[in-house]
């Protein structure tokens, strides 16, 4: 951003060349009138000549003029010499014009004058003062363009003119002055805030440089146009002008309200998503923080109180438009990338691997959506952004639903496709970017995001079904030989099924490292349950304790197989442990007491294990009677109440 230059600042000066024409004229007049006085420096000394007296300027006139009138004498100048001096831009002049009316004054209070006289002679004065103002307004309209010195001096006249005025309303309380009419206040400093409010309007009301003259460009050249011009003033201006100016407040004062009033114009029509966001942009985050608080600005604004660009209600509106049009923004991109998405997958498009797994970048797609939505409003304010963030946590588990329901279409749909089971990998791998995202950018409780990314959770488990179809069809005839063959050969059953299982799993290399567990966890979870209802399936019963120790031990070396060959393979499940060992114990056990305990404890561990499936396991026990059997039923009626298993197993096994 460029400084304001001086010319930027204020109004050009006009040209010197009528003033210098001036003169010219004055020296010819001059010429002819050989009674005319010696010059208009030896007129002021009449006024320096002595002490000073009750009225005179003291510390407001420049010190440039008081040196010059040092040790001059000479008459008081004429109406026409002052006339042909104000012309001339000389604002020593003001000092004997100062006198000139107080003399008038006191003609008119002494009462020797009649009032036609001082009618006339008031009339002169005016036409005087009417010169020096415009003179005086006319150097304080172009600060920047004049020297320092004669800006001195139009503010000593200013000063000693505001001076003048307070008493004049001090002595308004008095008899009044016969024969003059009212002529103070003059309020020259007014003036001077109106032309600074005028000179603001000029500058902000420029077209914008290059470029439409659209909003943004607007709202940009105004932004530009004060805060190069306020640090002009505070630099240049400030030293120069007396406190009770208060120059700073003064433009700063006039800028905003030009802002104010043509933001608020722009607030009146119904703006477009872009204008309303660049419009609050300016009212709540670069006005107040790039221009009010800027580093140059800051100290010097701080009492000023300019206050807001809007008034509260405004804001309120235009934010209240502003979450809705990005609640509809991030909801169509968010649509269209989804759909982009379905698309490739029913052109049978691969998806792209990035460091050996299937790689989506939906997600990716959706959380910069998601993340430049939160952006923007933050760049409003952090308020703002914290209230996007609650209609984000709205559109985002909306979306993810309907992710949920267009790849649960695909994985009916798309079976035939060659590339079918990498984009159902490719779309598991997704859950992983969503679930980070979440928990590092959105820090909701637990339960809360829980349910945001619960259609993930759908997601992620079609996906496994899809991907584990296969194995589970070709493991279903394998495990029905256990009851085929009564487990007569129950470990050579078991290798077929592990290796069976072992062939498979490359399908699933280029799933993410922890899905790729999890994945394995519920192969881990099929095998065990799977066996479970082997067991269940009442064709075997032994009826000899030796036959019963016999098959416990078979599953006591069949469940060290499944927990070895699955934790080797990523299972994280440790939970099953325990599965088929304590079910081998029940049934080795003969004393209906302890097999009652390892009930109990069973039941601890798995609390959807049902009389059902304790029944099914203790048919295989030919010589438990069945009072004996029900009272080890009876331990589950005590055992674990209502409590809800945070796993599920056996509500996967149905039994007859």
């Amino acid at each position: 951003m460029s400084v304001a230059s001086s010319e930027d600042l204020v109004p050009p000066l006009e040209a010197g060349t009528a003033l210098y024409r001036e003169e010219e004229k004055t020296v010819k007049k001059k010429k002819e009138k050989k009674k005319k006085s010696k010059g208009l420096a030896n007129v002021f000394c009449v006024f320096t000549k002595g002490k000073k007296k009750k009225g005179q300027l003291s510390s407001a006139e420049p010190e440039g003029t008081a040196r010059s009138r040092q040790g001059l004498d000479g008459p008081p100048p004429t109406v026409e010499e002052l006339k042909a001096a104000l012309e001339r831009g000389q604002l020593e002049a003001a000092l004997p014009l100062l006198a000139l009316e107080r003399e008038l004054a006191a003609a008119a209070a002494a009462g020797g004058a009649s009032e036609e006289e001082l009618v006339r002679r008031q009339s002169k004065v005016e036409a005087l003062y009417d010169l020096l103002r415009d003179q005086v307004l006319g150097v304080l309209r172009r600060p920047l363009e004049v020297a320092p010195e004669r800006l001195r001096q139009a503010l000593a006249v200013v000063s000693e003119q505001e001076s003048e005025d307070r008493q004049a309303a001090a002595a308004a309380a008095g008899p009044g002055t016969s024969g003059l009419a009212v002529t103070r206040p003059r309020r020259w400093l007014q003036l001077w805030r109106r032309g600074v409010a005028e000179a603001a309007e000029e500058r902000m009301g420029q077209r914008p440089g290059a470029g439409p003259e659209v909003p943004e460009n607007v709202f940009l050249h105004l932004g530009r146009t004060m805060k190069e011009d306020l640090e002009a003033v505070v630099e240049r201006l400030k030293p120069l002008f007396p406190a009770e100016f208060g120059v700073v407040a003064a433009y700063a004062e006039s800028y905003h309200q030009h802002f104010a009033a043509h933001l608020a114009a722009v607030a009146q029509f119904e703006l477009c998503e872009r204008d309303t966001y660049m419009l609050l942009v300016w009212v709540q985050n670069l006005y107040p923080n790039d221009i009010i608080n800027s580093p140059k600005l800051a100290g010097e604004l701080q009492g000023v109180g300019l206050g807001s660009l809007l008034p509260p209600r405004q804001i309120r509106l235009l934010e209240a438009t502003f979450l809705s049009n990005e609640a509809a923004n991030v909801r169509e991109l968010m649509d269209r990338a989804l759909e982009l998405e379905a698309q490739h997958w029913a052109e049978d498009v691969p998806p792209q691997r990035l460091d050996g797994h299937c790689h989506s970048e939906l997600a990716i797609d959706i959380i910069q959506i998601i993340s430049q939505a939160q952006a923007k409003a933050e760049s409003i304010t952090l308020d703002l952004g914290s209230q996007i963030k609650q209609v984000l946590l709205v559109e985002l588990p909306a979306f993810l639903r309907s992710y949920q329901r267009a790849f649960s279409e695909f994985l009916e749909r798309g079976k035939q496709l060659r590339n079918y089971r990498a984009n159902v990998i490719a779309n598991i791998n997704n859950c992983l970017s969503f679930r980070m995202s979440m928990e590092q950018k959105w820090q909701v409780p637990q339960d809360t995001l829980s349910l945001l990314l619960g259609p993930l959770g759908e997601l992620k488990s079609h996906g496994f079904d899809t991907l584990l179809q296969n194995l589970r069809e070709d493991l279903k005839p394998l495990f029905k030989r256990f009851t085929h063959t009564r487990w007569a050969a129950p470990m050579e059953t078991l290798e077929k099924i592990i290796a069976t299982v072992d062939v498979r799993l490359p399908e699933f290399s280029e799933l993410q490292d922890c899905f790729r567990e999890e994945l394995m966890e519920a192969v881990h979870l099929h095998l065990v349950k799977e066996y479970i209802i082997q067991l269940s399936k009442r064709r075997l019963v032994l009826k000899t304790a030796e036959q019963q120790q016999q098959l416990a031990g078979h599953i006591l070396a069949n469940a060290d197989t499944i927990q070895h060959f699955c934790t080797q393979h990523g299972s994280p499940a440790t939970w099953l442990q325990p599965a088929l060992p304590t079910l081998a114990e029940i049934i080795r056990l003969q004393d209906p007491s302890a097999i009652k305990i390892e009930v109990a404890t069973y039941a601890t561990c798995y609390p959807d294990f049902s009389k059902g499936h304790l029944s099914a396991i203790l048919a295989i026990k030919g010589n438990l009677s069945n009072s004996e059997a029900k009272s080890i039923r009876s331990i589950l009626d005590v055992s674990t109440g209502a409590q809800e298993p945070s796993r599920s197993l056996f509500s996967l096994i149905k039994v007859g």
